[in-house]
């Protein structure tokens, strides 16, 4: 078994602190409620720190944080991607991976033999140290891994971790539904239609696990 892993994260570097609970989500005190120079340490189930500080800086630049609002830093994108790299999806086991391997069309995505782990490792082992390099230099690395299969699935999961319900990992907080004014998964607006009627509103959103009274596992926790 190897030793494991920690992201270690400064409360400065993305606007608060990220707490990882004992249930696996992820919550952030306020940055004005600790000091910036605090440090969280988050279990990593599939990357190792240096993997995991480059795919945070790259997926940093890939949705950043700008006027309008958090980006994939301050969102937890990078522990979305390493619980579903360490899950049953990073292992391939539900895609179908005998031969023969051929480059489909877009629209039936990645159609090669490596599994989502070893792109990762494989697309990763050049790169590490990149959070120390400029916000320019990063751009420059994306754009030349632009056309590979390693850049295509970074993006993907990148979106995914910003948007996906917080119980997988990203979204801390619900960084990315307060973007967009998406409201989560609630079942019924009857009583707010009824309360609010007739006046602009914006729901608070709410979590798949607080709708559903917090019975509900994510499939990368499956064994």
């Amino acid at each position: 078994m190897k030793r494991r892993e920690f992201l270690v994260l400064s409360a400065a570097s993305i606007g608060g602190v990220l707490i990882y609970s004992l249930d696996g989500s992820l919550n952030r005190r306020s940055v004005h409620a600790a000091p910036v120079e605090d440090q969280i340490r988050i279990p990593l189930r599939f990357f190792s720190q240096e993997e995991a500080l480059a795919v945070v800086a790259l997926t940093a630049r890939i949705f950043p944080s700008d006027e309008s609002g958090p980006g994939a830093r301050e969102a937890g994108v990078v522990i979305y991607i390493d619980r579903q790299l360490a899950g049953p999806y990073g292992r391939d086991r539900h895609r179908y991976t005998q031969e023969p391997f051929e480059e489909g069309v877009p629209e039936v995505g990645y159609q090669g033999r490596a599994t989502p782990r070893e792109i990762y490792r494989e697309g990763l082992k050049d790169l590490l140290g990149i959070d120390q390099k400029s916000p320019e230099e990063q751009d420059k690395a994306l754009q030349n891994m632009e056309t590979t299969d390693f850049f295509r699935i970074l993006r993907l999961h990148t979106i995914e971790g910003m948007f996906s319900d917080p119980m997988h990992g990203g979204n801390a907080d619900m960084i990315g539904w307060q973007l967009i004014g998406f409201p989560g998964p609630r079942m019924s607006n009857v009583q707010e239609v009824d309360k609010h009627y007739g006046e602009a509103y914006r729901l608070k959103p709410v979590t798949l696990r607080q709708v559903a009274g917090g019975n509900v596992h994510p499939s990368e926790d499956e064994r």
